[in-house]
């Protein structure tokens, strides 16, 4: 198991990281020892903001809550985080083949921040991400687990470039590209 801390604008003691740290570990229940997980502590406008993100075998499970105490802000990513697993652990087994869970890993491999004039539009961060063949289910359940809007994907029959996205209804929506 990795797990790399990341602290901006914020000191942490060593007590307060140990607290933190077996806080995390408790969800280690859920994954086998290829675990990937990195903690993103920062201070903005006198809030801590912790972000969580486990990546095992390709499948990437992200929380993020903000709170003046870290403590408090860690508890409420770790019941955030649960949540997200145990809600998604029946439907990986359900939906995706075992070979598909296993050989999977279209995950956001670096997010840099890009100082970039482009006139009136101002680029503030780019991430590039690899993209290995899936259905729309499981580009939806990526999406879900990531907690985003939308989610780009290459369709794993036409390996044409797809778009899945949630409607204001609760439903989801595909973009086929041609």
């Amino acid at each position: 198991m990795k797990y790399n801390v990341i602290c901006r604008k914020v000191e942490l003691s060593d007590s307060r990281k140990e607290k933190l740290m077996g806080k995390i570990k408790k969800l280690d229940k859920f994954f086998d020892s290829e675990l990937d997980c990195k903690i993103l502590i920062s201070e903005q406008k006198g809030e801590i903001s912790i972000e969580i993100t486990f990546i095992n075998k390709g499948f990437v499970f992200r929380a993020e809550a903000k709170n003046k105490d870290l403590i408090v802000a860690a508890d409420l990513c770790m019941s955030k985080l649960d949540r997200q697993i145990r809600k998604n652990k029946t439907k990986l087994a359900k939906h995706l083949r075992q070979p598909a869970i296993e050989d999977y890993d279209s995950v956001v491999e670096t997010t840099e921040d890009i100082p970039e004039d482009n006139g009136e539009f101002n680029i503030i961060k780019k991430k590039k991400v690899d993209s290995k063949p899936m259905t729309a289910e499981e580009a939806v359940l990526q999406m879900n687990m990531l907690d985003h809007d939308f989610y780009i994907f290459r369709h794993a029959v036409t390996n044409d470039l797809n778009i899945v996205y949630k409607r204001k209804d609760g439903d989801y929506g595909l973009i086929e590209v041609e």
